[in-house]
């Protein structure tokens, strides 16, 4: 199995009860900025538990939607929220390299928190623009290389620091030509520094990290991150890019 695949099918039940409350409003954000559609079913790739689907279902009735993730377990609770609609599918598999059915099909591509983990992303953006028929939708929510100078993504970007190197972000200077591009800022609450750190490395975006090197580096990056935080509950402002077209 995918390493990544296996991290996140360890990660979701996590991720659905902490982090899909907590992103929800950029959810609604990427779903507001598709606006009025064509004909068509909606794609959502990156769909991990599908948090878009009551949107969705609420905003485009009647419509086909299919989530497509690389993770069994995400995909095993999508299916859960999808409660049976027979106009809702859920499928296993790559989101970045689509299946040639969907070229030129869709009255949307909708996608949140996806794109930045994605191996080649401006790829994938591409195959996703394909997708759209005439007059067809995209909306993507991505975090940025840097989302806060401050708060537990702050913290945890320089805990790290002295043991991952940074990641190539020089793909996101190259997106351009959308309708939209702006940077989106919600407030996130926390109950505490330890609550998020091990909402992040259990359920999040370090679990692959964390099952590479396992418990001793996680001992290690916790009390390094708690030495930074600060105590009591932690309200933050995150940002996200939205692109459109």
């Amino acid at each position: 199995m995918n390493d990544l695949a296996r991290a996140w099918d360890e990660a979701a039940d996590g991720y659905e009860a902490y982090f899909v409350p907590r992103f929800a409003p950029w959810v609604r954000t990427a779903v507001d900025a598709l606006g009025s559609l064509p004909d068509g079913p909606v794609l959502v790739p990156c769909s991990g538990t599908f948090p878009e689907l009551d949107l969705l279902t609420e905003r485009f009735p009647g419509r086909e939607l299919t989530g497509i993730d690389l993770s069994a377990g995400m995909v095993r609770l999508a299916t859960a929220r999808a409660g049976g609609n027979p106009l809702v599918h859920v499928v296993e598999g790559d989101a970045a390299t689509l299946d040639p059915q969907w070229t030129g099909r869709c009255a949307a591509v909708l996608s949140v928190f996806g794109l930045q983990q994605l191996p080649e992303p401006e790829a994938a953006l591409a195959a996703w623009t394909a997708a759209l028929r005439p007059g067809g939708r995209l909306s993507v929510v991505f975090w940025p290389g840097v989302v806060e100078s401050e708060g537990p993504f702050a913290v945890m970007r320089e805990a790290l620091r002295p043991h991952v190197p940074p990641s190539d972000r020089s793909w996101e200077d190259r997106l351009t030509g959308f309708d939209r591009d702006e940077y989106v800022t919600h407030p996130m609450t926390h109950p505490d520094a330890a609550t998020v750190f091990e909402a992040y490395v259990r359920s999040g975006p370090l679990r692959p990290l964390v099952t590479e090197r396992g418990e001793e580096f996680v001992a290690g990056l916790r009390e390094e991150f708690l030495r930074r935080a600060p105590s009591g509950e932690w309200t933050h402002h995150p940002r996200a890019r939205l692109l459109t077209r």
